[in-house]
């Protein structure tokens, strides 16, 4: 946990580079989630509430459709512009530069670059970084970070967007008594939280409930019953007419399930190269086995991409699972 000196300097160094800054572009993560969008769009909204006459953008691949309520997200550019070279340079949720995809080549072109994540993987690839891996996520910090006066209700309901997100709606073992206290006071702000937890977090369509029962159904259980597994391939996603974003959810219901302690989520991103989500309950520490597949993310969730068929995934991954749960 970052301390009160290192949050004041932290306050300090993001205010500074704020009122320096003609221009500031914004980014996170690929495929984004609710707290790589809540961080991207509270910075935006932020500066757009308390800099006038500064230019800001954010890049980020197209976010899902759910998180369409919040402010700025049609503004959100999925491309850089040649020759693109703003003042400052914000990642958002993204532990390392090749985190960032297409806007990663904004990093060289940037007069100041700044880092702001709470992953315990974060390389510390921008000119500066503030990261706490124990905040239940990005917003969280942000909030921290942020002058409170000048959060108004569009920004709040970003940040409150992505607390919920990374907390499972205050379920997650990283939701601390802060994080509830965060909470309550963004929702002082008018944000209208019954409807954003529906919406963005429980809402599915038809399509989204068809490919969770499928990814369900066709689930195992492996490591004498302590792990279980799903994988979902292009054939499939195209037969429902899903994508990635459609997905999100399941590795949470796997999770669900009694006496689970790891839980595996697979989906193909291109031939034979799929995307792993991991997430565990209390003894595994998933990052460390996503960071030795050149992943990354936190204790209980995180994730990786890995070429191969899913039996060889499976196979790469139990064996990392033996020292903490024992040979079956």
């Amino acid at each position: 946990m970052l301390t009160e000196s290192q949050l004041n300097e932290a306050r300090k160094k993001f205010k500074e580079f704020l009122s320096g800054a003609g221009s500031v572009a914004v980014s996170g993560h690929v495929r984004p989630d609710g707290d790589c969008i809540g961080s991207c769009l509270a910075v935006y909204n932020y500066i757009k509430n308390n800099y006038h006459s500064t230019k800001v953008q954010v890049f980020l691949e197209k976010p899902a459709a759910k998180f369409s309520y919040l402010n700025g997200y049609y503004e959100i550019k999925t491309e850089v512009p040649k020759d693109y070279r703003p003042d400052l340079f914000i990642c958002l949720d993204a532990a390392s530069s090749e985190r960032l995809g297409f806007s990663e080549k904004i990093l060289k072109n940037a007069a100041i670059t700044l880092g702001i994540d709470h992953h315990v993987t974060n390389t510390k690839f921008t000119g500066i970084s503030i990261v706490e891996d124990d905040a239940s996520s990005t917003c969280e910090l942000l909030y921290k970070i942020f002058d409170k006066q000048g959060i108004d209700k569009n920004t709040a309901e970003c940040l409150y967007t992505g607390i919920i997100h990374d907390t499972g709606v205050f379920k997650y073992r990283c939701t601390s008594t802060f994080t509830m206290e965060a909470a309550a006071e963004l929702i002082s702000k008018g944000v209208d939280f019954s409807n954003i937890i529906d919406k963005s977090y429980y809402k599915k369509t038809y399509r989204q409930n068809q490919i969770l029962g499928r990814a369900l159904l066709e689930s195992i259980i492996f490591f004498g019953g302590k792990c279980i597994y799903s994988v979902v391939n292009r054939k499939i996603m195209d037969f429902y007419g899903v994508d990635g974003k459609d997905l999100d959810g399941i590795i949470d219901q796997l999770r669900n399930t009694e006496g689970i302690e790891v839980a595996l989520f697979m989906y193909e991103i291109e031939p034979h190269v799929y995307k792993v989500s991991m997430r565990s309950v209390d003894k595994v520490d998933v990052s460390g086995i996503a960071r030795q597949f050149g992943g990354g993310g936190h204790q209980r969730a995180a994730a990786f991409t890995m070429a191969g068929s899913p039996h060889d995934i499976v196979n790469n991954i139990s064996s990392r699972l033996v020292p903490v749960l024992g040979d079956v």
